[in-house]
């Protein structure tokens, strides 16, 4: 969704509409069905991602000079924000009171329930990442993990968290370079945001893990779905319920029945594909579309880490 809204139960976040009426956006540049980079013309800048019941959306600018924010849009939802700079100066008001004027250091860590009334005045230069939640999302994630009744999370503004800002950071490259992102890497690094958030914030102790793997019928169910995506992404949440599991437990049985996530292994079942296709006369880019990278680059980015050697240089040495 390039409009960053967050959508769970009823519930929808139009943060990309409000910040553009705030800000005043000219240019709309990138984007695609899962992300967008926005200008604006005060120099800050957005990207976007959406994924389930998470919006990731970056915010960025080298100006001081910004207009104070009208009403952020309300919503049963979380707004957790990670500070990948230090933030100098901001006010924030919470139904019409300033609760808070100040600076935030890097890698620390603000979270605001989207049901209250907020508003915000950026007075220096910033660069954050905010992960918006809706309340229903980590509700079905801890009832999910064995743990019903989450009530919300509580966290004091300004506390340094480097889980979240390491995750936080994780996730750059695929806001940066859309076309390259992996729905099931986002999806990991989601799914250990929200264990983080219930666990720290919310309360909730998660069960132990299970040992138990997948049966060899729900293993080869699994690798053949993702053996099978190479023109189309799909979710942790798609290839679980293939073997009729819950999200969480079956990242744990498939990594304990192979060694690997699901997104290693679909990286290293494409590049062992594209390694055979090498031997061929195909060109890299025709071998890249054909495996399900998104592009010669993306392939090259893989297979050198996963091999050592370009795949360019793979091939050449094999034919001399």
């Amino acid at each position: 969704m390039t409009d960053g809204s967050l959508g769970n139960g009823g519930c929808r976040f139009g943060f990309r509409e409000w910040f553009l009426r705030e800000n005043h956006a000219i240019v709309i540049t990138g984007g695609n069905s899962k992300t967008g980079v926005i200008e604006l013309a005060t120099r800050p800048q957005i990207s976007l991602l959406r994924a389930g019941a998470v919006s990731i959306v970056r915010m960025r600018s080298n100006s001081a000079d910004h207009n104070e924010s009208g009403p952020i849009p309300q919503a049963d939802a979380f707004s957790v924000i990670a500070q990948l700079k230090s933030f100098d100066s901001h006010r924030l008001w919470r139904s019409g009171k300033l609760v808070f004027e100040g600076g935030h250091s890097e890698g620390t860590l603000a979270i605001t329930d989207l049901g209250e009334e907020w508003r915000c005045h950026h007075r220096s230069s910033f660069d954050n990442v905010r992960f918006n939640i809706s309340r229903q999302g980590l509700s079905d994630f801890s009832y999910e993990a064995g743990r019903p009744g989450f009530k919300g999370l509580d966290c004091k503004q300004g506390q340094l968290d480097p889980v979240v800002q390491g995750l936080a950071m994780a996730l750059l490259p695929a806001l940066s370079q859309p076309a390259h992102a992996s729905a099931l890497f986002i999806d990991h690094v989601l799914l250990a945001l929200q264990a983080h958030l219930v666990t720290r914030y919310g309360g909730v102790s998660l069960p132990a893990e299970r040992s138990g793997g997948l049966s060899a019928r729900q293993l080869n169910m699994a690798t053949a779905f993702l053996a099978s995506l190479t023109a189309r992404e799909a979710t942790v949440s798609d290839v679980a319920a293939q073997c009729g599991l819950s999200t969480s437990y079956f990242i744990r049985a498939f990594k304990k029945s192979t060694g690997r996530t699901p997104h290693r292994w679909l990286m290293e079942y494409r590049a062992e594909k594209a390694r055979q296709m090498l031997l061929g006369t195909a060109s890299i880019a025709e071998i890249a579309v054909a495996c399900g990278f998104a592009d010669q680059s993306h392939l090259t980015r893989v297979f050198t880490a996963l091999n050592g050697i370009s795949p360019g240089t793979w091939r050449r040495e094999r034919r001399i």
